[in-house]
């Protein structure tokens, strides 16, 4: 069983999707520190004037001691704004329409919550939903907590019960891998290059964008993409 353990982003990038699709299991790893200036709260979409964020604005309690988990949203009105600038955006893209009511819907649910890791799992589930990316979610905070940032992974590995442990490419600065080949569980680093352009509004192809770039310019083709 391939088991993936990240942080919830907000609307994040094509290849966050890809990873989670790659995986049986995605444990979900909010109860660890929260960054800022970071992907937790934030995403970019392609406008016409350029790329323009997207950020949910929060309440960050503490220089560094409040868990992504415990962060809360200032204000309910972040969602309507952020829904007219993906509107005013995608409007012409050959898909809008056809995602246009559903996304109008997710932004108005989402807007009733008030932390923001419920809200990033929100739309990470209807977007894998939306894919037929049919991987199961949990927390991390369903697993007991020990240990330093290795042994916690492998912790987690062990108590799922996964064979391998899919492992971004910037965690080899840090991750213990002797431990994981004494546990007997495999390590594979993800490897986010190599990714096709697809039609796009507004000049040059940019990649770095939140996934609903993709979804609204190429549609039901967005999960082989």
């Amino acid at each position: 069983m391939k088991l993936l353990i990240t942080q919830s982003n907000y609307i994040p990038w094509q290849g966050y999707f890809d990873a989670i699709s790659q995986a049986d299991l995605f444990v979900i790893y909010d109860d660890v520190q929260y960054t800022r200036r970071d992907w937790r709260n934030r995403n970019r979409i392609k406008t016409q004037h350029g790329l323009q964020w997207l950020s949910i604005p929060v309440q960050v309690k503490g220089k560094f001691q409040q868990l992504i988990q415990d962060v809360e949203v200032v204000s309910g009105d972040w969602a309507a704004k952020h829904w007219q600038s993906i509107q005013h955006a995608y409007k012409q893209a050959a898909h809008f329409s056809d995602f246009e009511r559903q996304f109008q819907t997710y932004y108005e649910q989402a807007a009733q919550l008030s932390f923001l890791s419920e809200i990033n799992v929100f739309f990470l589930r209807k977007i894998c939903q939306l894919l037929d990316i049919q991987t199961s979610f949990r927390q991390s905070q369903e697993y007991p907590k020990a240990g330093n940032a290795s042994e916690r992974l492998l912790q987690i590995c062990q108590q799922a019960g996964a064979s391998t442990y899919l492992s971004s490419p910037r965690a080899q600065a840090y991750l213990d891998l002797a431990i994981f080949e004494e546990a007997g569980i495999a390590v594979e680093w993800l490897d986010f290059s190599g990714y096709s352009p697809y039609p796009q509004l507004y000049g040059d192809f940019e990649e770095k964008v939140s996934v609903l770039d993709l979804i609204f310019n190429t549609g039901k083709g967005a999960f082989n993409i």
